[in-house]
């Protein structure tokens, strides 16, 4: 699907084209959401290099992530994408052209979404692909720092869970969860650091001075939340010992209670293993109050057993 989207004074026009379709004069965003092979001869009309594919656009290469060519600067940025508790990473190709930007990618972004809200409502004030490009990586690092702040309010109630769940099961899911998802958010927020750098760099000079402080003030910011994904880190190995610690500790109080039995039971056996010998010259065997003996013996051994554990504080 190709969207051209066309944003002046704060009004912004849609136009969804097909491959029979010239780009519209006065486009500031062209984009490619899942092209198909026909889409991309389309857009190669309109460009000197070749189009990205889909195998180009997640290389993890620096050279393929961030590269000039004669169809302007080129970066590869990974975007967080929620779903459900989960955070997945999604690859967005821009190409930031002389007079608009290009977007290609394969996944329904939502902070595309979003951008394309703000637009719609006039939230946002940009006039040139620079200052919309910006704008997506502004959004990306805002929406960053919310998913850092997720983890946090999780971390926080994962925290008594750990101690008050019965089944860790669950508590032991949620920390791999967790773990999972900062890491992408962290490779999510070094990416995002590559890519401002390298743009950086690269419109040394050709930029304004309030578009160089805004990239300024996201590094800032990334910078910022670099040692909060480093705590995060730090947290979920703090409370994946912590369970496990747990866990052993449940582990002990059973294996505790069946070694006391034992113990406690030990006494009564010992008793019965003595009259189930069944030797001639026993006494006992024609007492007729040999049996009930007996039964009390093992009790009282038993009882005994259990009260000297109590005294000694071993229960």
């Amino acid at each position: 699907m190709i969207t051209a989207y066309l944003y002046e004074n704060r009004r912004l026009t849609i136009q969804e084209l097909s491959t029979k379709d010239d780009i519209p004069e006065g486009t500031l965003w062209l984009d490619l959401y899942k092209p198909e092979d026909d889409e991309r001869d389309w857009l190669s009309k309109f460009s000197v290099e070749e189009v990205p594919e889909e195998e180009d656009i997640n290389e993890i290469e620096a050279s393929a992530r961030f590269y000039q060519n004669k169809d302007g600067l080129h970066i590869n940025s990974l975007f967080p994408q929620r779903v459900g508790q989960d955070v997945r990473g999604v690859n967005i190709s821009f190409n930031l052209r002389k007079h608009f930007l290009l977007t290609i990618r394969e996944e329904d972004v939502g902070l595309v979404r979003l951008l394309r809200n703000y637009l719609r409502l006039g939230r946002l004030k940009v006039a040139t692909p620079q200052e919309l490009f910006l704008e997506f990586f502004t959004l990306k690092v805002d929406y960053l720092s919310d998913l850092i702040e997720d983890v946090y309010t999780v971390l926080e109630n994962m925290a008594e869970e750990v101690f008050e769940s019965e089944e860790l099961d669950d508590v032991f899911k949620l920390i791999t969860l967790q773990e999972d998802s900062n890491g992408k958010i962290r490779l999510s927020l070094l990416d995002t650091q590559r890519s401002l750098r390298y743009m950086q760099r690269y419109y040394r000079g050709k930029m304004s001075d309030e578009e160089m402080k805004d990239i300024r003030e996201m590094l800032a910011d990334i910078e910022s939340l670099m040692p909060h994904s480093q705590f995060i880190f730090d947290k979920l190995n703090f409370l994946m010992d912590a369970a496990m610690g747990f866990t052993g500790l449940q582990q002990n109080r059973i294996i505790k209670i069946f070694s006391v039995a034992a113990v406690v039971f030990l006494p009564p056996t010992l008793i019965a293993s003595s009259y189930g010998m069944n030797f001639h010259d026993m006494p006992e065997l024609s007492w007729k109050f040999g049996y009930p003996m007996a039964i009390a013996m093992m009790l009282a051994s038993a009882v005994g057993t259990y009260f000297f554990f109590k005294r000694k504080r071993w229960l």
